[in-house]
């Protein structure tokens, strides 16, 4: 087993990797930016290093500042988290050309799964459902792209090939709008992601966002726990997700967590990932794959049991799965609500002290947050100060325990978007299940 493990993040997931690796009796080294000496998970370690100023790109993105904290601390690995540089092939790579171990997949596979192109390709070849769309990247050819739309049939979308987090992406409802839409994803994703690769898809006009949590050791096994409904969403960023989602059969599930976990096999994949796709009409379309731990991961924990953030370290250490297929079984429901430093109505960020903060708990509630009263939250990074989690025997249970938790939270000193997620608990289309993806924003009017 790995003895000593460097958290290469912040936050909440930083203290969820901590509290993991304590339960396994593994010392933690914590690297922080010289604004967030004060983070809890911080304050908890058993190490801690100053990796550099508040700038991601000189603290938690700084390749060779992450590497010396693990040599000068004598770590035998780093768990890069979420965010950061958790899907980057090349940090990855680094990682283990230093002689450390990478908890997360092998970078081949990060890099794979990151080209959206390439993705799309692997995932054909191993048999998982895709989108209709150019089969690969669009060339500069403008009549090329127009048959192509034509074929597909309008709307299509345009997507940046190393696009992610909801960006790089277009929409397109007739053919006089493709041409400059292509050019335009093209310059934004140079921009974005040093890479002006785009591809076309059919654009799903009422689907919802599905996705499948797998786990798979370098010995082989692969299982997957069951699917998450993340349609809750605000310009393509989940607000809410539930396990397991409404309306999705033991029938489905079964066929489609087979389609992943056998994905997984094929690719030679390790560690904990997750397949996203778009289900419309009874039908699954894939569109990436996520290699790593997932901000939502808290709610296919509840239902199975899992820990999932304990499986990573387990799997990056050389041990086969501690479980089989047939040991996965999802029982009752859960919720999981982001909460941000945010206004609730123009979601503009709201760093600054914390007053006052009180977790909510109760029967089924589980707060991930690295809160606390005096806590100043820096306006360096994103905006996830928690997720609260509400776990019932049926659906409608965990709605009703979300519903109190949301009233009993208390966080003074800053705005949070506390109220807009007590107002979605309080909707009857998301108390009936199945709402799709653009379902937020037209109720918010945006």
């Amino acid at each position: 087993m790995i003895d000593k493990i460097v958290i290469a993040n912040r936050g909440e997931i930083a203290l969820r990797i901590l509290r993991a690796c304590w339960e396994l009796g593994i010392k933690t080294v914590a690297v922080h930016s010289d604004v967030d000496r004060d983070l809890k998970h911080v304050l908890l370690a058993d190490e801690s290093v100053c990796i550099g100023p508040a700038p991601s790109g000189l603290s938690y993105l700084n390749v060779p500042a992450l590497i010396s904290a693990a040599e000068i601390t004598d770590a035998t690995a780093i768990h890069p988290g979420y965010g950061f540089l958790s899907e980057n092939a090349d940090f990855a790579e680094r990682v283990e050309e230093s002689g450390f171990i990478f908890i997360g997949p092998r970078p081949e596979t990060i890099r794979i799964m990151g080209d959206k192109v390439e993705a799309i390709k692997a995932m054909k070849a191993a048999g998982v459902p895709c989108v209709p769309g150019s089969d690969g990247p669009l060339g500069n050819h403008d009549e090329t792209n127009l048959r192509l739309a034509r074929e597909i049939g309008y709307p299509i979308i345009i997507k940046a090939a190393g696009g992610g987090g909801g960006r790089g992406m277009r929409e397109v409802h007739s053919e006089a709008h493709l041409l400059n839409a292509i050019a335009l994803t093209k310059s934004e994703a140079k921009s974005a992601f040093s890479n002006d690769m785009v591809y076309m898809e059919k654009f799903l006009e009422n689907p919802r966002h599905i996705e499948f949590q797998v786990l798979a050791d370098e010995h082989g096994n692969a299982v997957h726990l069951g699917e998450r409904d993340c349609s809750m969403q605000r310009r393509h960023q989940k607000v809410v997700e539930e396990a397991p989602a409404p309306g999705i059969t033991k029938e489905m599930r079964d066929r489609m967590g087979k389609v992943c976990a056998d994905a997984c096999v094929r690719i030679g994949y390790r560690g904990a990932g997750t397949f996203e796709f778009l289900y419309q009409d009874g039908e699954f379309y894939f569109i990436e794959m996520n290699t790593r731990i997932q901000v939502e991961h808290p709610v296919t924990e509840r239902v199975t049991g899992v820990d999932l953030v304990v499986e990573q370290i387990r799997i990056a250490s050389g041990l086969p799965l501690s479980i089989k297929q047939e040991d996965v079984v999802m029982r009752g429901h859960a919720i999981e609500c982001r909460i941000n430093a945010e206004d609730p109505r123009t979601f503009m960020p709201s760093p600054g002290l914390v007053t006052h903060y009180h977790a909510p708990g109760g029967a089924g509630i589980r707060m991930d947050s690295h809160l606390y009263s005096g806590y100043r939250v820096p306006p360096n990074y994103d905006s996830l100060i928690g997720k609260l989690i509400a776990y019932g025997n049926t659906r409608e249970s965990a709605i009703a325990r979300m519903r109190t938790a949301l009233k009993e939270i208390g966080i003074e000193g800053i705005k949070t978007n506390v109220e807009l997620q007590r107002d979605i608990m309080d909707d009857t289309h998301f108390q009936t299940g199945g709402t799709n993806i653009h379902y937020l924003e037209k109720k918010l009017g945006l």
